[in-house]
């Protein structure tokens, strides 16, 4: 028999975690499932919405946080995106809207999926999206 998977949580480090926890949870409906210390100034988070997880990590320890984000690692962040099977693309994008988010409405890709994208606060694009009927 070969590897059978019941799921996935894919780890993103931060930089802000306060402003990457406001933002999955507030702004996209993100729940906090777990973290390594109560608050949203922690290290670590679980995030789940629906069925789907997803891991915040710190990418500094706090004593070793620089002011401000590193551009060259911010940059490298443009070649990850995490797409999530989103049925009702058009309401996610209301949503997001309704949210404050700056998001262009969805399009359909080369591939024939509707979708619409986001940035969060660490430079990494979030796709939601699902085949075009």
């Amino acid at each position: 028999m070969g590897i059978v998977v019941k799921g996935m949580a894919p780890l993103l480090q931060v930089f802000d975690m306060p402003a990457a926890i406001a933002f999955y949870r507030d702004a996209l409906g993100f729940e906090v499932v777990s973290n390594n210390v109560p608050g949203d100034d922690c290290d670590w988070v679980m995030l789940k919405l629906n069925d789907v997880y997803l891991m915040l990590n710190t990418a500094y320890e706090k004593e070793f946080r620089p002011a401000a984000p590193d551009p060259t690692r911010i940059a490298a962040h443009r070649d990850t995106t995490v797409y999530f099977g989103c049925e009702d693309v058009q309401s996610a994008y209301e949503h997001m809207v309704a949210a404050g988010l700056q998001v262009k409405p969805p399009s359909v890709t080369g591939y024939g999926y509707k979708a619409v994208y986001v940035k969060d606060p660490d430079g990494f694009t979030l796709c939601f999206q699902w085949p075009e009927q």
